[in-house]
């Protein structure tokens, strides 16, 4: 192959057909890979012997894939990560931490919960409140704290104590986006994150939000806008440093549930789309070198044509398992405006329930239809859970890999 990783993913995202399937290996928080999952693979494939593995992201529970195990999956991408991505713990002083299955990991020097009565463990915030569960032998954290339930008056959100990236990050992410770019040949992802619908499931709790949200439009439309507002000046901080040396924006928002939109399109266009439309062409205007991806699961087909519209140019994790989500039709709809970032395994049914020829038969069935004509990086459809075994994981990228041979 005379393309290099980055070279790949960039004619992927340009719908320009690459030599070869571009790869991503558990390179973001929705296309990643369990620790526990991980660590079977590591010790089955014998890699990394006498290495602790990466738990870079507290919240799901997800493994950082060394070198070695990159280059055996053949991922052709990195993560730029956020200084501190999950409840302000920096990604910083490592230390050794040991799961409930009584294997070793790397976490961060700042993570450090606390056991509750019931067996689980309580991560908190710096007032001391708990904000987060593991239950007992539990496989990634819940929220618990929603800080914005009570809130239904309008002039409280600008009371709100919402903040930016801070200096300290951003000095950061400018050294670690060069070092990156000059000391890999991997395209680089940056999960900016830029959460509205989520932020509000986040801070009012999934049931509140969505009533304030239909109830008191408002409201929601003033916290959106004070977000976006903070999003924007932080985004332009970032790329005023790293847009040399980033090729993918990562924002997150999910709008879908497992048969239908998350609210209706006319909700969705009147109250939400305003103001990812003024993230996205923010970029588009004044860095149109970054290609846009944002993270929505679900049955999302109707709307992705507002998501295309506002500025998206790629779309994870593609989740084929939800209704309405055919990969025919979403590649013959959509195929031409919009890159499909992942559709490559069902992590809901197949592999979980499958044989390893079921597996690898679907895989090869939907890598096709979705690699037609370009604009596809494989990967499964969302994360590899930690009951998915070794033989599972290679299965799925054996498929991508045949390619390369």
């Amino acid at each position: 192959m005379s393309e290099t990783p980055r070279e790949r993913v960039r004619k992927t995202i340009n719908h320009q057909e690459p030599e070869v399937p571009a790869i991503d290996f558990c390179s973001t928080t929705s296309s990643g890979i369990s620790i526990f999952a991980y660590l079977d693979l590591k010790e089955h494939l014998g890699m990394d012997p006498g290495e602790d593995p990466v738990l870079f992201d507290i919240f799901l529970c997800l493994a950082d894939p060394s070198p070695a195990m990159l280059d055996h999956f053949g991922g052709d991408i990195l993560q730029l990560k956020r200084y501190a991505p999950n409840f302000g713990i920096k990604l910083a002083d490592w230390k050794k931490w040991k799961l409930h299955n009584g294997k070793n990991v790397l976490v961060p020097g700042g993570f450090n919960p606390k056991p509750d009565s019931k067996g689980g463990l309580i991560i908190e915030n710096a007032k001391g409140i708990g904000v987060a569960r593991m239950p007992e032998n539990g496989f990634y954290f819940d929220l618990i704290h929603f800080p914005y339930k009570n809130i239904e008056d309008e002039d409280e959100i600008d009371t709100l104590e919402l903040q930016g990236v801070s200096d300290e990050e951003i000095d950061y992410l400018a050294k670690e986006s060069k070092r990156l770019y000059e000391e890999t040949d991997k395209a680089v992802v940056f999960p900016f994150g830029g959460r509205l619908v989520e932020a509000g499931l986040f801070g009012w709790g999934f049931e509140e939000f969505l009533v304030q949200l239909m109830s008191n439009p408002e409201m929601i439309h003033r916290y959106f806008e004070r977000l976006t507002d903070i999003y924007i000046n932080d985004i332009d901080r970032i790329l005023s440093k790293c847009n040399d040396y980033i090729d993918i924006f990562r924002f997150v928002d999910d709008l879908g549930t497992q048969i239908s939109l998350m609210m209706s399109l006319d909700t969705y266009r009147d109250v939400v789309k305003p103001y990812h439309k003024r993230m996205f062409q923010f970029i588009k205007q004044k860095y149109p070198k970054q290609k846009i991806a944002t993270h929505c699961c679900g049955s999302i087909f109707p709307i992705i044509p507002d998501l295309i519209d506002a500025g998206v140019d790629i779309l994870n994790p593609v989740q084929i398992s939800a209704k309405n989500m055919d990969p025919v039709q979403l590649k013959k709809e959509y195929g031409k405006d919009i890159v499909f970032w992942g559709g490559a395994a069902n992590m809901q049914f197949t592999v979980p329930n499958g044989t390893l020829e079921e597996i690898r038969k679907e895989t090869e069935y939907l890598t096709k239809v979705f690699m037609k004509d370009g604009g596809f990086i494989f990967n499964p459809v969302h994360n590899i859970q930690a009951n998915v075994s070794p033989e599972k994981i290679s299965a799925i990228y054996d498929v991508a890999l045949q390619y390369r041979r």
